[in-house]
């Protein structure tokens, strides 16, 4: 066997080890700084988003219930899978096949439980603006802890199927030492295009069509009549204002997340040459990465109680006695 040069491979001491592609030590510099900054932004943020919806009672709905896991899901993408992205970026796998196997099923996991949950948010907003009445009694807290425990169960369970052969081989596909990769037969792999992406995606715009629809002749209704409104029917205008203004933020927490999904999952409509592209596939997954970055940050955008949280945790003053009680809303 020819064996390559010893400075280009990912471990020189092995000839079978993968070789390093060519690399510009300025430009690597520059990723390494970008990416770390993305993945320090994501963290912090999606933390702030935790403790605010964690520690403020009043925070405490169903909603903000479901906005909770799809923060967990994407402090996981920050801490955890950015990191080993970042790691890898010289374009070798230096953790062992034991680290392939739990960051491939880890990283399979919280994918899949952020599209549950954009799922359920979606259905969450559909029944907030289109039923309101029935509202309360359909969503309870207990019924959202139930969903949001058994979306992230489903995912386990899934992503363990459709990785089993892998996570009994980690190294069955790989072409050289030094790699980490994964990969399905065709019928799987349109099983899990299927299940993981487009049927969530479709469940996700049909709801949201509807919502818009609903939204805009409840504005229009509320325009005509505004100068009837009496003062106690202010007050559920004001209601019905704040329901609209969550299904706009978390709109567009949903569109961003299809925009920024749809490159991960292009491979598997455009077949093996995208799929073995290492460049695109690293697009790719950073742009979907990145979702979880900018998820916080349309909180803040659309939520006045996001930034009044930030304010208190930054300042500390949710380390004062029933501080959980404060006015946030």
């Amino acid at each position: 066997m020819e064996t390559l040069d010893g400075d280009e491979l990912c471990f020189p001491q092995i000839n079978t080890s993968c070789k390093k592609p060519l690399q510009h030590y300025a430009e690597n510099i520059f990723i390494y700084i970008l990416l770390s900054c993305i993945s320090l932004l994501t963290v912090t943020l999606n933390l702030l988003v935790i403790i605010s919806i964690s520690h403020f009672r009043q925070l405490h709905t169903p909603t903000n219930i479901f906005l909770l896991s799809l923060a967990v899901s994407d402090f996981l993408v920050g801490l955890f899978l950015m990191t080993i992205e970042i790691l890898q970026t010289g374009g070798c796998w230096f953790f062992g096949t034991f680290m392939c196997r739990f960051y491939g099923y880890a990283s399979f996991i919280i994918t899949s439980a952020s599209v549950g949950n954009m799922v359920l948010i979606s259905a969450d907003r559909y029944v907030a603006i289109c039923d309101p009445l029935r509202y309360p009694n359909k969503v309870t807290q207990r019924k959202v802890k139930i969903c949001v425990c058994l979306c992230w169960a489903c995912s386990v369970l899934y992503n363990g199927m459709i990785l089993k052969e892998f996570l009994k081989n980690p190294d069955m596909y790989n072409f050289c030492y030094g790699e980490c990769v994964i990969l399905f037969e065709f019928i799987t792999q349109a099983f899990d295009l299927f299940f993981t992406f487009l049927s969530p995606i479709t469940v996700i715009i049909v709801l949201y069509m509807r919502v818009f629809v609903v939204a805009v002749s409840q504005a229009r209704a509320m325009r005509s009549h505004i100068a009837a409104v009496s003062e106690q029917g202010s007050v559920s205008v004001s209601a019905r204002k704040s329901e609209r203004k969550a299904a706009t933020a978390i709109g567009v927490v949903v569109i961003e997340f299809v925009i920024s999904f749809c490159p991960y999952y292009l491979p598997a409509f455009a077949g093996q040459e995208l799929l073995f592209s290492r460049e695109f596939l690293t697009f790719s997954v950073w742009l979907f990465y990145f979702n979880s970055c900018l998820n916080p940050i349309i909180y803040a955008f659309f939520y006045p109680w996001f930034r009044k949280c930030i304010k208190q945790i930054v300042t500390l003053q949710i380390l004062q006695l029933d501080s959980c009680d404060n006015i946030i809303l």
